[in-house]
């Protein structure tokens, strides 16, 4: 870091990298909710669920007229006031439910009988979800131990930049989405202040790390300024599933359509991240293989290997939108919906949007990553060159 504030380039950087982070700190400072506005779901919606485990379950007749397979669950319940007291449920009525013998831990929530109603007709407990979370919290351990085994310790330390992020999005962005903040700027000072966690846990705060972090701000700043633009030409309100109604219902100060720009700029942030650390990386490692290299040298080299890198990552980002838009699609397939009235409809127009928002976000973090990191690299001396490879 001494090496760089002996060149200009040098010293604007890091003044750079300085303004964006205290920028960033003063936005989460005037954003961050202060919990003094309450948001309640319509009745019955924010019921606690409680757990318990299925102790038997046998074939019963529908009431739904068009309902199959329908079975009345005995279920025991095994924590609070009511621990070990056994009821029933029935499932399938409301559509088809995940197979669940004998033992299946579910969570549960009481049904609560309007006055008057007839209380046979309603079973005592609703079932909310199958417990999930034991074989989740299984995949959580696994994966933290292979990052771990491989990374070592920068894979610790991503790790760490990993649950950093998790808390400033529970802590910081839900909250104050819900309290009506901007949910553009809400998205951006969040997504910059991940950016700069996850790069300078995981990479440190050299060369490479100060390239990177002003190519992915640069980049998600021409990300808001598409997203905002084209939410707007096509006409994207948020209003394309059951959850941004339901999200409506209980509180009409939401902006459903800013949910949809916050989500852009969330989602491409993670490609964006990969881009420019592997950039920056590559550069410096041309420039540790010859430090005769120059500027001009190391940004072709360079951004012959980012060319191959956006072609694999726009694919990888065009899949995962597609994946997520599987299920509408199908829908619009079966339903016998052209390809083009179907990428038109606003469930599918906003996956489009996004994933394109995204791919060009990233087209322009190569060139741009790649010669801050060319300008920076040249001017260190070739034993001040950071030892560690290619970061991916």
């Amino acid at each position: 870091m001494a090496v760089l504030l002996e060149s200009r380039v040098g010293k604007l950087v890091i003044s750079a990298v300085a303004l964006l982070a205290l920028a960033t700190a003063v936005g989460l400072v005037a954003l961050w909710p202060d919990g003094r506005q309450e948001v309640e779901l319509v009745p019955g919606a924010n019921a606690e669920p409680q757990p318990a485990q299925v102790v038997g379950s046998r074939t019963v007749a529908c009431r739904a007229p068009q309902a199959t397979d329908c079975r009345e669950l005995t279920i025991e319940l095994t924590d609070g006031p009511a621990s070990g007291t056994r009821s029933s449920l029935s499932v399938g009525d409301a559509g088809p439910t995940p197979a669940l013998n004998e033992g299946a831990r579910v969570r549960v929530v009481r049904n609560e009988v309007p006055p008057g109603a007839g209380a046979g007709r309603v079973d005592p407990y609703a079932l909310v979800e199958v417990d999930r979370r034991s074989p989740m919290l299984w995949l959580v351990l696994i994966f933290g131990a292979l990052v771990v085994v491989f990374g070592r310790a920068r894979g610790a330390l991503a790790l760490v930049g990993l649950g950093a992020s998790l808390v400033i999005v529970v802590e910081f962005v839900i909250p104050a989405l819900v309290e009506a903040r901007s949910p553009v700027a809400v998205a951006t000072f969040g997504s910059l202040a991940v950016m700069l966690l996850t790069i300078v846990l995981a990479h440190g705060l050299g060369p490479k790390s100060l390239a990177a972090i002003l190519g992915t701000a640069a980049s998600l700043a021409a990300t808001i300024l598409l997203a905002v633009s084209f939410t707007k030409l096509a006409y994207l309100t948020g209003f394309s599933s059951e959850e941004a109604n339901l999200l409506q219902a209980n509180n009409a100060n939401l902006s459903l359509e800013g949910l949809v720009l916050a989500g852009m700029v969330i989602g491409a942030l993670g490609v964006l991240d990969d881009v420019t650390v592997s950039q920056a990386s590559t550069v410096m490692a041309l420039r540790r293989a010859n430090p005769t290299q120059r500027t001009g040298q190391l940004y072709r080299g360079a951004l012959t290997v980012g060319r191959d890198h956006v072609a694999a990552t726009v694919n990888t980002l065009v899949l995962a939108y597609v994946g997520a838009s599987l299920p509408i699609l199908l829908i619009f397939g079966v339903g016998g919906t052209s390809f083009v009235d179907a990428i038109s409809r606003e469930a599918v127009a906003e996956q489009v949007v996004a994933m394109l928002v995204g791919s060009i976000g990233l087209i322009a973090a190569v060139p741009v990553t790649t010669y801050l990191a060319a300008a920076l690299a040249s001017r260190l001396p070739a034993g001040e060159l950071e030892a560690s490879p290619h970061a991916h």
